[in-house]
């Protein structure tokens, strides 16, 4: 990957494009610090679809792992406190 200055990005546009085309991926910096990568589109759209494919991966083995698991029988919320907490929403809903 190569790197140059913003001043040298100036002068080098049709260079730096040039480059792109033949697959070269340019980094430019300010003040030593990378502030962009210039990259073909279709190589950007390949790693945004590469990182969305991963997250959904992630997503897909945790619904796969919390299916394969009984629901947890723990404290549950007893009727009359259900009750009680409906009741508090429509009279809360009441007094708008």
């Amino acid at each position: 990957m190569a790197t140059m200055s913003v001043t040298e990005a100036r002068a080098a546009l049709p260079e730096i494009l040039d480059r792109v085309l033949a697959g070269e991926e340019v980094t430019i910096t300010r003040n030593g610090t990378a502030v962009a990568v210039v990259v073909r589109p279709d190589i950007l759209r390949a790693r945004r679809a590469d990182e969305a494919l991963a997250a959904a991966a992630r997503l897909r083995e945790l619904l796969e792992t919390g299916r394969s698991r009984p629901l947890d029988d723990g404290p549950a919320l007893a009727n009359d406190r259900a009750d009680q907490l409906v009741e508090d929403v429509r009279a809360a809903r009441a007094g708008r």
